[in-house]
């Protein structure tokens, strides 16, 4: 018997935890048709995308409020879709502006609600916890106390999973080279490999690269430095033309393990991919860089005086450095890394902590995809 599982990606973070478990559960349902919102490598699996990723590119409120006109017709859009398509189950992972609205109008349909990754309720807009248990069947955390924290809140049925990260990368060449790469033979102060990760949306990397560069520059005058930068598909390539000729090496997303596996350092954008960088035992500064409008909305409403870096969040203390807003200048950036490469040891201290990342992003429940499976099934 045929079924359809609707599934919603709008970001490149939500298509990457997406493929951690997706190739599995398309085995497991093999007469289930999946459709929905998510990127490339997604429908090379054979998701049939109603939108690609790249049309939710909005970051930060008023990129939002700019982008709304579009979000209602999507949502409309897949609302009907789930409707033609009798659709019984869908999987709605992490993008909450977007999903968490979606999760009302598809529980008003019936539909089986799998919330993969859950909203960061506990650091702001609390009140999502009562939309999460109105309207959820199961919600999925990969952040250590996320679980205790939501069951204590009335929601009833939440699974802490390993973080998607872990399930990329646990097994993957890449990283099983780089933590067996003890790099006792470096020396920071003679050479470096810094990589730069400006992130996955045209408005991150026009932002942050110029100022990615203008760091390196500066560091190159008193540092040996090799340079090399990650590319988005996400991002239009007129962004990058500034680096081309900087640049010792460019890497594209999908070749992002082979990139720090081969660094020793990183600047980083703010969002999954620092909690990466730290599974590879690479110190990274992370930088977050918005518009005024969107800082000026945060710091009015959001209470929240936390860590903003997953890495930092996850084993509860500031190893990398957190530059937010007006602190995200290559100034800023230039004295942070030189403190590493000027003094090794508080290097190799911050790559020791970094050790513990594994332990903090495993979680209880195993075989996601076999939970998955089945509750597609059951709802057949």
């Amino acid at each position: 018997m045929s079924s359809s599982c609707l599934i919603i990606a709008g970001e490149k973070s939500g298509e990457e935890h997406c493929l951690s478990f997706l190739p599995s559960l398309r085995q497991r349902t093999p007469n289930t048709q999946y459709f929905g919102v998510g990127g490339d490598e997604m429908a090379q699996l054979d998701v049939d995308l109603i939108y690609h990723l790249q049309e939710f590119s909005a970051w930060g409120y008023s990129g939002v409020i700019a982008q709304l006109p579009f979000y209602l017709k999507a949502m409309n859009k897949i609302e009907a879709e789930v409707i033609n398509r009798d659709c019984k189950v869908a999987i709605l992972i992490d993008f909450q502006t977007f999903n968490l609205k979606l999760a009302r109008r598809l529980a008003k349909h019936g539909v089986k609600i799998l919330y993969y990754v859950a909203p960061q309720a506990w650091a702001w807009k609390s009140y999502r916890v009562a939309i999460l248990a109105k309207t959820v069947h199961t919600l999925f955390t990969i952040i250590p106390f996320e679980k205790e924290w939501f069951n204590s809140r009335g929601v009833p049925n939440v699974e802490s999973i390993d973080h998607p990260i872990w399930t990329r990368y646990c097994n993957h060449p890449d990283y099983l080279a780089s933590i067996k790469r003890e790099r006792t033979h470096l020396q920071l102060t003679s050479h470096a490999n810094l990589l730069l990760l400006p992130g996955s949306r045209n408005f991150e990397v026009k932002e942050l690269l110029p100022e990615f560069l203008t760091t390196a520059r500066k560091l190159k005058r008193n540092f040996n430095l090799t340079l090399s930068l990650v590319k988005s598909p996400n991002v239009a390539a007129k962004h990058y033309l500034p680096a081309m000729k900087e640049v010792d090496h460019i890497y594209q997303s999908e070749q992002l393990s082979s990139a720090l596996g081969s660094s020793d350092l990183a600047l980083a954008a703010s969002g999954t991919v620092t909690l990466t960088a730290a599974l590879f035992q690479v110190p990274t500064v992370v930088c977050y860089q918005t518009s005024l409008l969107n800082q000026w909305i945060y710091e009015t409403f959001v209470d929240y005086n936390g860590y903003i870096s997953l890495a930092n969040i996850v084993l509860c203390q500031q190893l990398f450095p957190e530059l937010v807003a007006e602190r995200a200048t290559s100034y800023n950036m230039v004295s942070a890394l030189t403190s590493w490469m000027s003094q090794e040891s508080r290097w190799r201290e911050i790559q020791r902590e970094l050790k513990r990342i594994p332990q903090q992003i495993k979680g209880e429940l195993q075989e996601v995809e076999q939970y998955l499976a089945k509750e597609i099934k059951e709802s057949r």
